[in-house]
């Protein structure tokens, strides 16, 4: 079948196409003209206004499955991706079992060949992720791999730290940690500041997270190595991070909400805004915003975390932490595209994860494979229960008009294209 994408922006630095309007056509998984010629085609999309920009990758998703397969498994997992215009997922190890043998890297991979999305696994860094012994890294590497870290858990040993570290270096690895002292937070709730204090909450303080990354910045400049933090969200973390990439290899990322919503969004005991990180103040927000525009933020991550009813229709305090965030993250870039250059943005989900994670790089040009999102920011749409494809509803945005979203997506020789399209 021929698809003819009619007019989109296309969005990819680099490229002779890069912010122009052209007419894309893909055939058989294979981008086969660009131009301004109205080409033949059994499809045709109007795609005029909207975005084309390389498959979106997500850098750091997390599944239930195996063994929490009723918060989220591999096939919804799939399904939400695509929805949320994702082509590519780097998923965390915290399943049960933890990924850190082959057989669990297989068991995410194993059905790359036959799906749209593509699923690569990111193994643990130390056994059932609990901070104490190193996994194989090596193997693990050669089994396929793409980065390492404990996922949602902190590496707070200094001297696994600091080896894994030296260790990943014999093959160029990426270490990635949440960059959190637990003990600081330990029974936290949520931001420490006014808004905990008159919620009566414990408190999660900035310095949690920024005590951690000064030590592990200290770490890296004593071993050497590659280094990323992900979801970051204090301004002094930021300030940090923007100093010491000067000498550092270093990169970090931000989840698409947290530049977007306050603590301040707690006052009604709302569950569905418990994450951790936590959400902050304004000031940080403001922050974020800027080491987006400066590029000190590298990478948008989705943040995504299913959670299932009975860890979330709870008191606050006895609430899991985390939001569904794939399908929602277009309507997020939307809104930060208010501050942000789209250009800046679409980069942060596609070229530089693929970098950081030795991806291989799909270009927007004749006869190259089509590995492709199209996104309108202007569309408007609800998440509710027909257009949710997870099988959580912890959405702080579920049954919410949102706009910008995902028209259609293509990669592995298979295509998506919204029903509105039809």
């Amino acid at each position: 079948m021929k698809i003819l994408l009619q007019s989109p922006r296309i969005l990819q630095k680099g490229s002779p196409f890069h912010n122009k309007e052209k007419n894309v056509l893909i055939q058989n998984g294979r981008i086969q003209e660009i131009g301004d010629k109205n080409y033949s085609a059994d499809r045709i999309v109007k795609a005029q206004g909207m975005l084309l920009s390389a498959g979106w990758v997500d850098m750091g998703t997390y599944v239930g499955d195996p063994g929490l397969e009723h918060k989220e498994d591999l096939e919804s997992l799939n399904k939400t991706a695509i929805a949320g215009g994702f082509t590519t997922l780097a998923v965390l190890p915290n399943t049960q079992p933890v990924v850190q043998s082959k057989n669990e890297i297989s068991y995410i991979t194993r059905n790359n060949d036959s799906r749209l999305v593509q699923f690569h696994a990111m193994a643990a860094v130390t056994k059932n992720t609990k901070g104490e012994e190193l996994t194989e890294m090596i193997d693990l590497h050669e089994a396929g791999a793409i980065a390492f870290t404990d996922g949602l858990k902190p590496i707070w040993h200094t001297d696994v730290f600091y080896k894994a570290l030296q260790y990943l270096q014999k093959f160029d690895g990426l270490l990635v940690d949440h960059a959190e002292d637990q003990w600081l937070n330990m029974f936290g709730q949520m931001h420490e500041g006014l808004q905990s204090t008159l919620l009566g909450m414990k408190g999660m303080p900035r310095i949690a997270e920024e005590i951690a990354i000064s030590r592990n910045l200290e770490l890296l400049a004593y071993a050497g190595g590659r280094l990323h933090f992900s979801k970051v969200s204090t301004a002094k973390s930021i300030d940090m991070l923007r100093s010491a990439k000067k000498k550092l290899q270093l990169s970090c990322d931000i989840t698409s909400y947290q530049a977007l919503l306050t603590d301040e969004q707690l006052k009604n005991f709302d569950t569905h805004y418990k994450v951790n990180p936590p959400l902050r103040e304004r000031a940080d927000n403001d922050a974020l915003l800027k080491g987006l525009k400066d590029g000190t933020i590298d990478v948008i991550c989705s943040g995504h975390l299913p959670q299932d009813e009975e860890s979330k229709q709870l008191e606050f305090d006895l609430a899991d932490f985390g939001i569904i965030s794939l399908q929602t993250m277009g309507s997020n870039l939307a809104t930060l595209a208010e501050e942000v250059e789209w250009e800046n943005l679409i980069e942060k989900i596609t070229t530089t994860p693929r970098r950081l994670l030795n991806l291989e790089q799909p270009l927007i040009e004749p006869e190259t494979k089509a590995n492709l999102t199209l996104f309108d920011p202007e569309r408007s749409w609800t998440l509710d229960d027909k257009t949710n494809q997870s099988k959580a509803k912890n959405s702080p945005w579920f049954n919410s008009k949102l706009k910008g979203k995902a028209v259609a997506v293509f990669n592995n020789n298979k295509s998506w294209i919204d029903k509105d399209e039809d």
